[in-house]
């Protein structure tokens, strides 16, 4: 099974910005043996969009570093050769902003961290990173992962995170996963009962927000009927 990891970093936030750096990694999963980690690539392309003083502060590629870059459409051809299993991505929603990848399902590793790892200070790709100390692993190469905030740097994080994953969950799972809005991991922000555990809210307020809260956000509703529904399951 071919995963190819990506990463894309953009000109500004969508639907205004556009890709200005295609990176992958490739992971091959096998029945049994141990998985094959490939080496991170990456290329600048041209979305003929500026790109945002916001966006540079964070990634710091200027105008200049995709001026003679090929096209976006170019980019994306190399994500497609040889036919991947699978596409994942931290995030993936960002990345499928911009390209769908035809029929190929996807894999969140932030979908999927925040349910196996509730407890994770942060979810993002670097905050993972740390946290399952994915530096001391045995083949990780900390030159790949650096500098951050770059396509093939971070895509090549995203598939160490994904290899930890698949210690506690299949790739079935993760897909499902990635198909359903996020579960979100810790505590409640908002309302009366900010700052208790998700697990710990009143299952009144959980119907009120599954049911009858108008302007919550997807993610907020799911993590809410999630745990209505343990609490139910519990009162049997």
């Amino acid at each position: 099974m071919l995963i190819r990891v990506i990463d894309f970093e953009t000109s500004d936030m969508p639907p205004d910005g556009g890709i200005i750096q295609i990176g992958w990694v490739d992971v091959r999963i096998y029945p049994d043996a141990a998985p094959e980690f490939g080496c991170s690539q990456s290329i600048f392309v041209n979305c003929g969009k500026p790109i945002s003083i916001a966006a540079m502060a964070v990634h710091h590629i200027r105008q200049k570093d995709i001026a003679d870059a090929v096209p976006v459409e170019v980019g994306l051809q190399e994500l497609t050769k040889e036919g991947p299993d699978i596409f994942c991505a931290h995030n993936a929603a960002f990345e499928q902003a911009f390209f769908q990848g035809g029929d190929t399902p996807w894999l969140c590793t932030l979908k999927a961290g925040r349910r196996i790892w509730p407890d994770a200070p942060s979810h993002s790709n670097q905050a993972l990173r740390y946290f399952l100390n994915i530096d001391d692993a045995d083949g990780f190469e900390p030159w790949q992962a650096m500098p951050p905030h770059r396509s093939a740097p971070d895509a090549y994080v995203t598939g160490w995170i994904l290899l930890e994953a698949l210690k506690h969950a299949t790739v079935a799972q993760m897909i499902e996963w990635t198909k359903q809005p996020s579960l979100l991991p810790g505590t409640i922000r908002f309302g009366k009962h900010k700052g208790i555990p998700w697990s710990k809210v009143d299952p009144s307020y959980l119907d009120w927000i599954a049911t009858k809260a108008t302007e919550m956000d997807p993610d907020t509703v799911f993590t809410a009927k999630h745990w209505l529904a343990r609490h139910r399951a519990d009162a049997r």
